[in-house]
């Protein structure tokens, strides 16, 4: 890790609302994922706390200052969810309670750390319009606001048009993919983030045989984005790092290479790190930069936010001396 980049863990002071899913991961690993109808064997079922948004919102580990915004269900998965999104140090005083099971996903990760995924949004469907505008004041007493799709999509729009408007610079993730978003969504949102496979049927772009990603005409994305609405971009390419999109600028964030053990939580942890970053000042390639190294961290351990490094931890792992 740079000395520059590195130096950011010691700058994320700013505030983050986050509002969204928060979902109990039922994981089990194998050494390959089944095929359509298959039955493979599995290890010992774990349950470990994950939800897109929660997972974003744990970005408090490496020093942002995070409130949490969403609904949790009546039962013994509300209490595990709260509490480990608190001992992240993320602050839980505004998520709801409704009735009904708290969200859920059903994770298979193989043995290169590949996985799949099925999420049942139990609370989380239940995130209302009328319940951000109970919230409004806490939501917009913040820098940066990050949403992703694993709540009603009036919701979400109705978010990201409050605080667009308050002043909060407003980072919408893609993620579930839908691509047909709402204009008024679109226009109310300042940077998307997508992977790779997300950016090329949003645009229409025909991916590249060989998933050489460098050869693409980033420009023409670059281009092809503004023109959908959107001039700051970020694009994740797995392994391969990501792109950012700013204006006419475009950066190419190199990777960092790991023994993955599994992927799950890190394009949350890339994106809980890079509202951490806005939100504390940084331009978004620096705040991109340091994202790869916080992600290649959670993709070392098992889980999405037990995975997650504190900003010690990342030193630790990355830092030279």
């Amino acid at each position: 890790m740079s000395a520059s980049c590195l130096d950011l863990l010691d700058h994320l002071h700013g505030s983050v609302s986050v509002v969204g899913s928060m979902n109990v991961d039922y994981t089990v690993v194998t050494e390959r994922l089944p095929k359509p109808g298959e039955t493979v064997n599995g290890g010992p079922l774990t349950l470990l706390p994950g939800g897109k948004s929660a997972n974003q919102a744990s970005a408090a580990r490496i020093g942002a200052q995070v409130r949490m915004f969403g609904a949790v269900g009546e039962d013994t998965n509300a209490d595990f969810l709260l509490e480990h999104l608190r001992d992240a140090g993320v602050d839980t005083s505004h998520i709801a309670a409704v009735a009904g099971p708290s969200g859920t996903t059903v994770i298979t990760v193989d043995a290169n750390g590949e996985n799949t995924i099925v999420y049942s949004a139990g609370s989380n469907g239940e995130v209302s319009v009328d319940y951000v505008r109970q919230s409004s004041d806490a939501l917009v007493a913040a820098d940066v606001l990050g949403l992703c799709l694993e709540s009603p999509m009036e919701t979400v729009t109705a978010c990201a048009r409050l605080c667009h408007d308050a002043g909060l610079k407003v980072l919408l993730n893609d993620s579930p993919f839908v691509a047909e978003l709402p204009a008024e969504l679109i226009e109310a949102s300042d940077i998307l983030l997508v992977n790779e496979h997300e950016m090329a049927q949003l645009l229409d772009i025909a991916e590249p045989d060989d998933d050489d990603w460098d050869g693409l005409d980033w420009s023409d994305v670059a281009r092809q984005m503004h023109d959908f609405g959107f001039n700051q971009a970020v694009i994740t390419l797995g392994g391969d790092g990501s792109v950012v999109i700013d204006g006419d600028d475009i950066y190419r964030i190199a990777p960092v290479a790991v023994a993955a053990i599994d992927t799950t939580g890190c394009g949350d942890a890339f994106m809980g790190t890079v509202l951490a970053g806005l939100a504390s000042g940084h331009a978004l390639a620096d705040s991109a930069q340091l994202a790869s190294y916080v992600s290649a961290y959670a993709a070392t351990g098992v889980g999405a936010q037990a995975s997650y490094g504190t900003a010690a931890q990342i030193r630790e792992r990355f830092g030279t001396n």
